[in-house]
């Protein structure tokens, strides 16, 4: 029978966890270690690694509070990271080790948050299978909306009507490599003006990230006049391109210049040959659990809902 073993993340581990990470097939550049700990003074790291004699299997990225472990809530998504030519089988016996790990480490609950199906072209869904025949309960589901860039697109009339009518008042459209503009001028204070939030990456976290993913993290600005007046911030996989953030300063909520950079980014990341955009989800705390004007704004733009789930296991 296959033996394995389960270790907790150190520093010394630093290079063979990026290593695998490079040739995991479930992976994205979140899960390198210079992604996850640029916040490591928020969370209590309590990632794993599963090796299978001296060999790499399995990682999971996660952190802990108490007697609770999570997939790591510094990211967007998480869960178990395997080796590419790790099968269903392997993958069960891996789980049943770390569940025996977590106990023997007196954690009482896991709570798992798996990647969204549509980021890998193989799927992803064999440990929720296993998770749920372990006692697991989906705890909830959140619409995770995206653009399926692999089929005809489908923007809905008036999107159209409004795009060719933007085309004609000569925004620029930039890649830009400052970061400065868009955070200061339009994403920070109209976060604050709306919502009485910040932007979950402070300026500098944005930076530092950047100069670490150059090729991964990419900031599209649309300007009129020199002055900018929406802009997208995208996180690139293999696969997928995440819409991290998007905003518009007043001007540009006239002129629709966030749907106008919106509609530009999916037909060039549909030239390009990426499976899908991530516009994330809409969920929010009232009464319909979501925001209806925001699912009606992605769908529009030729968004279909997915799902991202949320597991929660109780160690028994």
């Amino acid at each position: 029978m296959t033996k394995y073993t389960i270790k907790k993340y150190s520093k010394n581990d630093f290079s063979i966890w990026n290593d695998f990470i490079d040739q995991a097939k479930n992976a994205t550049f979140l899960f390198y270690r210079d992604f996850m700990e640029y916040h490591k003074d928020r969370f209590e790291d309590f990632s794993l690694l599963v090796f299978e004699e001296e060999k790499l299997k399995a990682v999971l990225p996660a952190n802990r509070k108490g007697n609770v472990v999570y997939s790591h809530q510094g990211l967007t998504y998480g869960g178990l990271v395997f080796s590419a030519k790790l099968n269903a089988e392997k993958v069960e016996l891996i789980l049943d080790e770390v569940l025996v790990f977590l106990k023997e480490n007196k954690v009482e609950t896991l709570y798992y948050k798996p990647i969204p199906n549509f980021y890998f072209s193989e799927g992803n869904t064999a440990i929720e299978f296993f998770l749920l025949k372990r006692g697991a309960v989906l705890e909830r589901k959140e619409m995770n909306l995206a653009v399926n860039l692999s089929i005809p697109l489908k923007i809905s009339k008036s999107k159209l009507k409004h795009f060719r009518r933007i085309e004609n008042l000569d925004l620029d459209i930039i890649e830009e490599q400052n970061f400065d503009p868009f955070w200061v001028k339009v994403l920070e204070p109209r976060l604050w003006e709306k919502h009485n939030v910040k932007p979950v990456h402070s300026i500098k976290e944005i930076k530092f990230l950047k100069s670490k993913f150059p090729q991964n993290i990419k900031q599209y600005s649309a300007y009129t006049n020199n002055e900018i007046i929406a802009g997208i911030t995208i996180f690139e996989t293999k696969n997928v391109v995440k819409s991290q953030y998007g905003a518009t300063s007043k001007i540009g909520e006239k002129l629709r210049a966030l749907d106008f950079l919106f509609i530009n980014l999916i037909r060039k990341y549909k030239d390009k040959g990426k499976f899908f955009l991530d516009m994330g989800i809409v969920d929010e705390n009232n009464e319909s659990g979501y925001n209806n004007g925001l699912l009606k704004q992605k769908e529009e733009l030729g968004c279909t809902v997915y799902s991202q789930d949320f597991y929660k296991i109780e160690i028994k």
